[in-house]
This record gives C-alpha cells, sequence and structure tokens, in this order.
C-alpha cells in the first residue's frame, strides 16, 4: 500500500485561511466590500510608489500582501485555549508574544498564533489573536460562578476535528482530503451563531459587566470577530470608507503617518447590531463583528520599542478627544523625534533589518573582514527592514474599545499574568523580538559567509 502523501503545515494555513475569508464575507458582507477598497487601495500605492514596490518585491513581500489577513477570537477557558493551540498547530501556528489588554480595563490576555519561519510567512502569514477571559477579575462572586456554569457546558470543536488533531499529531501532518476535511470541521469553531446559548436577563447581566465578557460566554463557539486585510497606505482607506458606506471609528491607532513606517497601524469599521435569539426566545441585538484594517511596518529593537511607547503614550494624552485630523497633526509633533529615515534607525539601532548581497556583492570575495558599515558603503550589502508580523497592547485594546462601547474598567488594570496564560496554553510562548533578533543576526551571518567564499 503506497504510503500517504501529506501535505505541508503551510498548505494547511493556506486552505483555512482562504476558506475562512470566504465564510466571513457571506456573513458580512461589509467585509467584501472591504477587502475590494483595500485592493484598489495598494494597486494604487504600488503604482504611485515604484521604490515600494521595490522594497516589497525584495523582501518577497509583493505577493502576500493579496493574501494576508489576521483574524482575533475570545476563548472562556483554559481547556479552550489548550484545545486551539493544538488546532492551529495544524496549520503551522504558533503562540507568539503575551499582551495583558488587562492595562486598558479589558478583561482577557491574549497571545498571536501565527508562523514563524520565513518561508513560512511568506507563503501565507495568516495569525489569529487570541484571548483568554479573565473571570478572575469580574469582582461579583455570583455572576463570575454563573459565567463559569454556561461555560462548562459547552464543547467549541467538533469530534471530527478532534479527530483529525489527533491525526495530525500522530501521522506527521494531514493528506490533501484529510485537510479539506479539517477546514470543513475547524470553520464550525469560527462560525457565526444567531442564537444565544443563554435568556435575555443573563446576557444583560454579563453585558453589563463587560460588553466582552457576554460575547464569550453567551454563544456556542468563538465566532471570528473580525478578519483584516493589510494596507499599504490607512489614511487612504480612512478617508475612503464613508464613501463605501461604512462608519470608521474615530482615530487610526498607533503612530502617525511617515516616509518610513513602523510598527502596527489599525483602524476598523464599527461592530455591526445583529439580531439574536435568546433562550425563551426572547428577541435582541448583539455587537461584536467588525471590519479592521492594518498597515504594517518594520519592526523595532526594545530601545525603539521604548522610545515608540513613550511618544504614543504622551501624544494618546495630547488628543485625548479629537477627530482623526487633529489627532494626527498632534501625533505628527509627537513623532517628529522618533528618527523617519532607515538608514537613521540602522545606525541608532531602533529597529531590526534583514541583510543581504546585492549584484556588486555577489560577485565580490575577500571582503568578509570588514565591518557592515563598511560593505554597506562599498554597496557590497543592502539591508532591508524586517516587516513587524505581531501586534500592539495599545491598538488591540483601542479596537476593542471602539467597537466595545469605549469603556474601561479600571478595576480590571495591571493583572498580568503570563504564567497562568502558559500553563492554559500547555506551552511556552515564543518573544517576539528574538525572533526578529534572531532573523537579523542570520542574516549577517550569511552575509559574511558568503563574502568568505
Amino acid at each position: 500500500m503506497p504510503a500517504k502523501t501529506l501535505l505541508s503545515t503551510d498548505d494547511v494555513r493556506d486552505r483555512f485561511s482562504k476558506a475562512m475569508s470566504a465564510m466571513y464575507q457571506t456573513e458580512v458582507p461589509q467585509y467584501g466590500t472591504l477587502l475590494e477598497l483595500v485592493e484598489c487601495v495598494n494597486q494604487e500605492t504600488l503604482t504611485q510608489q515604484p521604490e515600494l514596490h521595490r522594497r516589497l518585491e525584495a523582501l518577497g513581500e509583493l505577493a502576500r500582501i493579496s493574501v494576508e489577513r489576521h483574524g482575533a477570537i475570545r476563548v472562556g477557558t483554559a481547556d479552550e485555549l489548550f484545545m486551539l493551540r493544538r488546532l492551529f498547530a495544524v496549520m503551522g501556528m504558533y503562540p507568539v508574544g503575551y499582551y495583558d489588554l488587562s492595562e486598558a480595563g479589558v478583561p482577557v490576555h491574549s497571545t498571536a498564533f501565527r508562523p514563524i519561519k520565513d518561508d513560512a510567512l511568506s507563503k501565507n502569514p495568516f495569525r489569529i489573536f487570541t484571548s483568554l477571559l479573565r473571570l478572575e477579575l469580574i469582582e461579583n462572586e455570583a455572576l463570575r460562578q454563573r459565567a463559569e456554569a454556561i461555560l462548562a457546558t459547552r464543547d467549541i470543536f467538533t469530534p471530527k476535528v478532534r479527530k483529525l488533531i489527533e491525526c495530525h499529531e500522530s501521522q506527521g501532518g494531514l493528506s490533501s482530503e484529510e485537510t479539506d476535511q479539517f477546514v470543513k470541521e475547524a470553520l464550525e469553531t469560527f462560525r457565526w451563531h444567531q442564537e444565544a446559548t443563554v435568556d435575555l436577563d443573563t446576557y444583560h447581566a454579563l453585558h453589563n459587566e463587560h460588553r466582552l465578557i457576554a460575547d464569550v460566554v453567551c454563544f456556542r463557539g468563538p465566532h471570528i470577530n473580525h478578519l483584516t486585510p493589510r494596507t499599504l497606505d490607512i489614511d487612504e482607506v480612512q478617508r475612503r470608507m464613508p464613501g463605501v458606506g461604512m462608519n470608521p471609528k474615530a482615530v487610526i491607532e498607533g503612530s502617525p503617518w511617515r516616509e518610513c513606517p513602523i510598527l502596527l497601524r489599525q483602524t476598523s469599521f464599527k461592530a455591526l447590531e445583529e439580531s439574536i435569539r435568546f433562550a425563551g426566545d426572547a428577541q435582541g441585538t448583539h455587537a461584536a463583528r467588525f471590519g479592521e484594517i492594518e498597515q504594517r511596518g518594520m519592526a523595532l529593537t526594545p530601545k525603539g520599542r521604548a522610545l515608540y511607547d513613550q511618544l504614543l503614550n504622551e501624544g494618546r494624552k495630547q488628543a485625548t478627544g479629537l477627530d482623526n485630523d487633529a489627532h494626527q497633526t498632534v501625533m505628527n509633533s509627537v513623532f517628529a523625534a522618533f528618527p523617519d529615515s532607515d538608514e537613521a534607525m540602522r545606525r541608532e539601532g531602533l529597529a531590526y533589518f534583514h541583510y543581504h548581497l546585492t549584484e556588486i556583492g555577489q560577485t565580490a570575495k575577500g571582503s568578509a573582514d570588514k565591518e557592515m558599515e563598511d560593505l554597506i558603503a562599498q554597496e557590497l550589502v543592502e539591508a532591508q527592514p524586517i516587516t513587524y508580523e505581531d501586534f500592539l497592547p495599545v491598538s488591540a485594546a483601542g479596537i476593542f474599545q471602539s467597537n466595545l462601547g469605549g469603556k474601561e474598567n479600571e478595576a480590571y488594570a495591571g493583572s498580568a499574568n503570563r504564567g497562568a496564560f502558559e500553563d492554559s496554553l500547555g506551552v511556552r510562548i515564543t518573544d517576539e523580538l528574538s525572533l526578529y533578533a534572531e532573523r537579523e543576526s542570520a542574516s549577517k551571518a550569511k552575509v559574511l559567509a558568503s563574502l568568505q567564499g
């Protein structure tokens, strides 16, 4: 009997991400409109900025722009998070980064499941920002116990997807046919349900504590609450959203427009009010799903992150209550203190870079004993900024708040517990900064080894 041909985890992830995008377009038609808008702006931007086109092509990122998505879900129990970690491993996605959103008054902590290797990111950089509800932060003991009891009765995974996950783990992968079955069954975990599992009074009690708690606890599963395409000009997308029937959030999260984008900028259209049938046949509405857009810039070093965080906090304080135009004006002024050129950021150690040989460098030998700066000056080596693949707690919390009523609960603040989160996962979380540092170091070593040959 011939051996079973197994697909790579990259192929599984690619099939799943495309199927999820198709499902979400059916569930939220405005998401399809958003994709069309982003695609239009991206094509215009690439035409108008040939140097950007060249850079993305050189980094191998041009092809991935059109397939790039990240989604977000929220789960209620440690067991759910543990099983999700196994499910995402089937797709070559691993927990990277720990995010404590209690700092912003949101009772969750999170990680991002994503590919880690460069070739996997180039194939399909699909990510899922995954949050675990912090029921222990609910001070009302009766309400907390009520939520725990509700969550204990549900299973967000189909029996078939559980078996397929075990199959992947035992045989080291899935066949093409098994992958199609896995995608079909896994999608059920993320599908929207118009029927709540609780009565209207229970929903209101949880909603009044925090809208996100009601969203996690009151339904059969962690419906995907947004999928996020990557734009090359988020300011233009924000400007055009009202023209295609979307109500954008008040301000774009993150740094202002820059010649050299850094980290992550995000915006969204507001969450939809959707009809829900509650237990006992009562009718009501719930707002959870929205359309988010992101613009990715370069990954910053710890030194760069410290400066970014300082300036962002300062800018947010000054811009409180302003509309987007005024907000961006303030941010522009504040972020003037952050260098806005690749070379300045590289020399000051503010961002991570990938080093590679130029055409001249590919024919040069015996130059490895020179300093990297000398090699760059002689145009033997070029440094390209490494794209930031992760998330920002401030941006995530800003998106959460704008789509969950804009309210914070200060009682949740300062409750980080990475150890408990990792215990729930069943594995340690990879530090995102270490991944960028390793990539930069490896690229330098490869360049020097090539020049020695």
